[in-house]
C-alpha cells in the first residue's frame, strides 16, 4: 500500500511557523525569589534591600515631621559649632573661622599683647571719672580717653601690618581677603572671652 502524500505548502508553512515562534526565555530555577519582589525579576541583594528600607524609614512623611527633623539637625548642628568653637575643632567651626589662613590670624593675635582688648576696662573707668563733678577729674578723664584712643588706633595698625606681612609670607597662594580685619576685631575682645577660644599662650610664636 502506497502511502498518502503529504503536501509541500503543509511542510514549508509548519517551519516558518516555528522560526517565528519566540523562545522562551531561561530562568534561574535555583535563585530563590524574594517574596516582595515583582514577578520575573531576580531578588535583590541583601544590602540593597536594607539601604532601600532604611531611605524609606528615614524619608518624612508629612510636613510637620519634615520640620521637626530640620530643627533637630539644625541644634545638633549648633551644638557641634559650641563645642568646636570650646575646643578649636576645624570641622565644626563656623565659616568665618575656617581656615589656615584664619587660624593663624587667631594665634597670631592671642600670641601678643594688645591694648585694644583693654578697652572695655578703661572706658568704664574713665566714664566713671567723667562723671565725678570735679572739673580736674573730668579733665583728666578727657585726656586719658583721648590717650587710650591714640594709644588703641597705633597698636591697631603696627598688628595690621604685621600680620599682614606674616600671612604673605606663609600663605602666599591662598586668599587672605577680610583674614586682617577679622584678627583686629578680635583684639577688641578680652582674652578669656574670645571665640573660638586661644590656642597659644602669651609670647608663643604662632
Amino acid at each position: 500500500m502506497r502511502p498518502h502524500p503529504v503536501p509541500l505548502d503543509f511542510v514549508f508553512r509548519s517551519r516558518s511557523k516555528e522560526e517565528k515562534a519566540p523562545a522562551a526565555p531561561v530562568t534561574d530555577s535555583n535563585q530563590p525569589r524574594d517574596p516582595q519582589a515583582p514577578k520575573g525579576r531576580p531578588t535583590p541583594k541583601r544590602s540593597m534591600a536594607q539601604s532601600q528600607r532604611r531611605s524609606v524609614t528615614n524619608t518624612p512623611t508629612t510636613r510637620k515631621e519634615a520640620a521637626k527633623r530640620q530643627r533637630d539637625e539644625r541644634r545638633t548642628q549648633m551644638a557641634k559649632q559650641r563645642e568646636a568653637l570650646a575646643s578649636g575643632d576645624e570641622r565644626y567651626l563656623p565659616a568665618r573661622d575656617k581656615g589656615p589662613v584664619r587660624k593663624f590670624a587667631r594665634d597670631f593675635v592671642d600670641s601678643r599683647f594688645n591694648i585694644a582688648e583693654y578697652f572695655l576696662p578703661l572706658a568704664v573707668i574713665i566714664l566713671v571719672l567723667s562723671m565725678v563733678r570735679i572739673p580736674q577729674l573730668q579733665n583728666i578723664a578727657l585726656l586719658l580717653w583721648l590717650f587710650v584712643i591714640v594709644l588703641i588706633i597705633g597698636d591697631s595698625i603696627s598688628t595690621a601690618f604685621r600680620l599682614k606681612k606674616r600671612l604673605a609670607e606663609r600663605f602666599p597662594s591662598e586668599s587672605k581677603k577680610g583674614a586682617v580685619f577679622y584678627a583686629l576685631m578680635r583684639t577688641l575682645q578680652m582674652r578669656r572671652l574670645r571665640l573660638p577660644k586661644p590656642q597659644v599662650k602669651r609670647g608663643e610664636r604662632p
